[in-house]
């Protein structure tokens, strides 16, 4: 109410150049605040905690990616030692199947050998007859 009965042109330009002062002297407060010591070391301990908070989750990063090289190794490691192995065993695998031909083979050879001997024989024994029946 106080204020409704200051209605002059003085009045008013009083009160706004008290409050520009004031917002002026505010300022200048909040500046000297911001360059005190005080407020100097409490911005430095923010930014040392920020770099350690950075330094930490670089040294998480270096981790998590030496985590995942090895395990990368590891499973390299296997895939080979496990492409090895078939390969063993393919070899093997021909190996047996080439020994099975070998011995079929021999086998084959060894029945033709048999019934030639024995289409021989009777070849001779028919020449035989004959020549007993002349």
């Amino acid at each position: 109410m106080n204020r409704s009965k200051k209605t002059g042109f003085a009045d008013r330009l009083k009160t706004a150049a008290d409050a520009k002062r004031m917002q002026l002297e505010q300022a200048a407060r909040a500046r000297s605040a911001a360059e005190s010591p005080a407020a100097v070391e409490r911005r430095m301990a923010r930014e040392a905690v920020g770099v350690a908070r950075e330094a930490r989750i670089a040294e998480r990063k270096a981790t998590k990616l030496a985590n995942e090289a090895g395990q990368t190794a590891a499973l390299a490691l296997a895939q080979a030692a496990e492409a090895a192995a078939r390969e063993v065993a393919l070899k093997a695998e021909q190996e047996a199947r080439d020994a099975e031909f070998a011995e079929r083979t021999a086998r084959e050879a060894a029945v033709a050998a048999e019934q030639q001997s024995a289409r021989d024989a009777r070849y001779a024994a028919r020449k035989a007859r004959k020549r007993k029946g002349r």
